[in-house]
């Protein structure tokens, strides 16, 4: 995969959608450098993904540093905000030295935890922004990415992984519904989501034909759209 250069990623780092609280708001704003430090360590480029993660360090010392000194509403009544917070400086700390020793598949699973962390924070205090949908479809892509190709050889296979695309299907349509006003109307987005509908498309209709090869065909092109979407989007 070809790592994204921090130039070409500029435009990438400043949400201008906002939640309903200066918190989440800040941690938007933080969340297209993280973005990019999560798609760069799932390459090849060693001074690349060191330096999307020091800028998305930066950008979590920027934005939600000062936003995490004295948690506002709902996060106020979180126990365990703070915990959360230390949660993701350990994982930056720890991405940033894995990928010093040229550990860059370690470093991407390390920055996985911070999206983990920072979903179940949203969760806990019932805050919802459209990552939390990217996510939902990136936890069953995952599952489905993992167990898909080789269900396929199993009497079974074929129908759990035709049972898999309706849920990928549902998860991605809810991307498109659950999308702002702003992603609506930007035809990047409708472009980029539309990919991964397709992609699902191809792979539930080649489970419909019963058709293997189509089948393990399809599942090699799921990703790759998804990704796309997400470091733009997500």
């Amino acid at each position: 995969m070809k790592a994204l250069s921090i130039a070409c990623a500029a435009a990438l780092w400043v949400s201008s959608s906002f939640a309903a609280d200066p918190f989440t708001d800040a941690v938007q704003q933080a969340y297209g450098p993280y973005r990019v430090a999560l798609f760069n360590t799932n390459g090849k480029s060693q001074p690349d993904s060191q330096l999307a993660i020091q800028q998305a360090m930066q950008a979590w010392e920027k934005y939600v540093r000062p936003a995490s000194v004295k948690a506002t509403a709902p996060y106020d009544r979180d126990p365990d905000f703070n915990k959360s917070i230390a949660e993701v400086d350990k994982a930056y700390a720890k991405a940033l030295q894995q990928v010093a020793a040229n550990q860059l598949p370690e470093a991407h699973e390390t920055l996985e935890h911070v999206r983990n962390v920072l979903a179940d924070l949203r969760q806990r205090n019932q805050v919802v922004v459209f990552s939390d949908h990217m996510n939902a479809y990136h936890a069953e892509m995952e599952k489905v990415l993992a167990t898909g190709a080789s269900s396929l050889t199993n009497p079974q296979g074929l129908a759990q992984l035709t049972a898999q695309t309706g849920t990928l299907l549902y998860l991605v349509r809810r991307m498109q519904t659950q999308a702002t006003s702003e992603l609506i109307r930007n035809p990047d987005f409708q472009h980029a989501v539309g990919a991964v509908e397709k992609s699902v498309v191809d792979l539930q209709s080649a489970c419909f034909s019963q058709d293997i090869e189509a089948a393990k065909t399809a599942l090699t092109r799921i990703k790759a759209p998804y990704s796309r979407l997400f470091l733009n989007f997500g």
